[in-house]
């Protein structure tokens, strides 16, 4: 295990040396939403890519769990080159630049938007076409009440008091869990399939050099679950970052639905409200969050979109005990971007 207080470039530079690339240039690529960073590491022709994951706040354990079981199962995932699991940094293979988002950016043409999300799309469906004992690891972390809770408390445990000014009482956070208590029993009955849960355009890789599914590539799904088989196609057509055509989102929905004969689409659908309230919900709360504790205000931007996104949910019969705590508790006026001058008064 590496010191305490050791420099982290030393230690990176050394766990470079020993997986054989030693003397590399090493660039950053890119900072996420969480403590963890990313490097491309370039040595001649060789390119990879450096996790550096700190402990205590980062382990790189659940990233090589579910690396190792997607590449298992024939997906395109980083193939993991070297690991310091103690350090936390990881030698990834490198999936190039195409992520999704840029590509949309660049291209910007609704052909080249529905092909993208038609290949993710079938990249769900094969891997909710398998059994569930092939894709799911045994020891992988359950999508159930208590975590789906404590997710959605995110919302009354930042954003509340970002708007408000002042905290929440007991007995209103008593109420928010009860109504989700409710709201989320018919999510728990489905049965698990694996959730990469950050199933979104920011996480996906075009490889179109590769056949079939394995031209989806995919990033960032250390916090993976077994959870409803709805809650990846939903992240993926529910973007909290992008706008999505109201036709091509119903267009994904179908052809997910029309690919797996055992689907039942009016508890899919369900489940896809649920859990998109559910999402959005927790967002608004992590977005303020990173705002407020982790000095990573650009997230804040994107709160109107996902207010809308979780406003549509709402309207959803199954979502009723939750609109009515929202309409009570969070009235028009405080569904908005934080306001920093309200916060440094409190």
């Amino acid at each position: 295990m590496p010191e305490l207080g050791k420099d982290r470039d030393a230690l990176i530079s050394a766990f470079l040396a020993r997986a054989g690339w030693g003397g590399a240039d090493r660039r950053p690529l890119a900072d996420d939403a969480s403590f963890r960073r990313y490097d491309r590491i370039s040595d001649g022709t060789r390119r990879a890519v450096l996790m550096d994951a700190p402990p205590p706040k980062e382990d790189v354990r659940p990233f090589l769990k579910i690396a190792r079981k997607l590449s298992e199962l024939g997906y395109s995932a980083p193939e993991v080159f070297a690991d310091d699991i103690d350090a936390g940094l990881l030698l990834l293979e490198d999936l190039g630049d195409d992520t999704y988002t840029r590509v949309l950016a660049e291209t910007n043409d609704g052909e080249t938007e529905t092909k993208l999300y038609a290949l993710a799309v079938d990249f769900l469906i094969d891997l909710h076409r398998r059994p569930t004992n092939e894709t799911v690891p045994a020891d992988i972390p359950a999508y159930d009440e208590k975590k789906l809770l404590e997710e959605a408390l995110l919302f009354t445990d930042w954003y509340l008091p970002a708007v408000t000014g002042s905290e929440i009482s007991d007995a209103c956070r008593e109420e928010f869990m009860a109504a989700w208590r409710h709201v989320l029993a018919p999510v728990m009955a489905a049965e698990a399939t694996l959730v990469l849960r950050d199933f979104h355009v920011d996480n996906l890789i075009w490889l179109p050099e590769r056949a079939g599914v394995t031209a989806c590539g995919v990033l960032d799904f250390q916090d993976a679950v077994a959870g409803h088989p709805a809650y990846d196609v939903m992240s993926l057509l529910e973007d909290a970052r992008r706008d999505i055509d109201a036709d091509l989102i119903a267009s994904m929905k179908a052809r997910y639905l029309g690919a797996l004969a055992n689907a039942d689409a009016e508890s899919f659908e369900r489940g896809f409200a649920i859990l998109a309230a559910q999402r959005h919900a927790k967002v608004i709360g992590i977005f303020t969050r990173l705002w407020r504790r982790d000095a990573k205000p650009d997230y804040l931007m994107h709160i109107p979109r996902v207010w809308r996104l979780l406003e549509c949910a709402l309207a959803a019969p199954s979502l009723e005990p939750i609109k009515t705590w929202m309409d009570t508790y969070v009235p028009p006026a405080d569904r908005r971007v934080p306001n920093a001058a309200l916060m440094t008064e409190t």
